[in-house]
């Protein structure tokens, strides 16, 4: 069986410039469905070029569900300081309440700015930053790609047919926000995020497709803490050679799982001891928590970085 290569595709070689060619293509149906499906929403009244002052925003467009404004700014580079500049002062002049900047490559400092705003803002303002890339296997059509590097920790998708939470929802949010009083209280060792619903809690490690996540497994009594790799199976062999001494570091066993789901593998270990109807040890659980991310972010990084020198 032939089997063909994948092959990224420059993305100017697609896009010649962000106003006239990318942001009128982005605004076509078919295209921003592709866009609503990462974002949660549903995006209606597409406007380009919108003013702002003496500025133009890309893209101007409202979520049809909650009513939600929303600003998009493309740039088909690194991101840099004007852009970001740019998609703060759109958001404050349209009164949006979900700000989307999609580049060719964020720096790190970048994404760690969006992080911040999520932080440090109110559940009003959601800010995205999403990498673009392109792709095509042999002759084909090339195939753009959408892909979240930083998102709201708290993000709810209005497109749902209800607000309300469920008690599982419930116990999560009422478990982060203890679990960030325990973060703050132990000196914040890694960034604190938005209290949500959901069932994880994502750690930047600051290495591209790679992070450490929380997730709460009620049904099954434990919290899993692990390292998870986006499209880099190269990473996860390369770390699997060093899985022995990985192990001794951390003093632990831990569960290797390379095809976790179809882009994802993980490296991970279960604390046992999750109840959602008992909340009496959870100062045990979450002191125990904090330190397998802090013992796993700094002993992951320094294999890494070994690698990748």
């Amino acid at each position: 069986m032939n089997i063909g290569k994948l092959e990224e595709v420059a993305l100017r070689e697609l896009w010649k410039h962000e106003q006239y060619n990318f942001s009128d293509w982005l605004s076509k149906k078919e295209n921003i469905d592709n866009l609503n499906e990462i974002l949660g929403l549903n995006l209606t009244d597409i406007l380009t070029e919108t003013n702002v002052g003496g500025f133009q925003c890309d893209i101007f467009a409202t979520d049809e569900t909650s009513g939600m404004k929303v600003v998009i700014e493309n740039q088909l580079e690194q991101s840099n300081h004007e852009h970001l500049g740019k998609l703060i002062t759109y958001a404050a002049g349209l009164d949006a309440q979900v700000a989307v900047w999609i580049v060719k490559h964020a720096r790190e400092e970048h994404r760690s700015a969006i992080e911040w705003l999520n932080n440090n803002t109110n559940e009003k303002i959601n800010f995205f930053l999403l990498e673009l890339r392109a792709y095509k296997i042999g002759d084909s059509l090339p195939a753009p790609q959408f892909v979240v590097i930083e998102q709201p920790n708290g993000f709810i998708k209005f497109n749902n047919s209800s607000n309300s939470i469920s008690r599982s929802e419930s116990e999560r949010l009422e478990f982060w926000n203890k679990f960030n009083e325990k973060l703050i209280e132990a000196g914040k060792p890694f960034n604190s995020r938005k209290p949500s619903i959901r069932a994880w809690y994502d750690v930047a490690l600051g290495i591209r497709s790679t992070h450490i996540a929380i997730e709460l497994v009620n049904k099954e009594s434990y919290i899993r803490v692990g390292l998870y790799s986006t499209n880099d199976r190269n990473l996860f062999d390369k770390l699997f050679e060093s899985k022995q001494q990985i192990e001794e570091k951390l003093g632990m066993k831990l569960e290797w799982v390379r095809e976790a789901s179809d882009d994802v593998s993980r490296i991970s270990y279960k604390i046992k001891g999750l109840n959602f109807d008992d909340h009496s040890n959870y100062d045990e659980l979450i002191a125990k928590t904090i330190k397998l991310v802090i013992k796993m972010r700094d002993i992951f990084k320094n294999y890494i970085n070994e690698q990748s020198n």
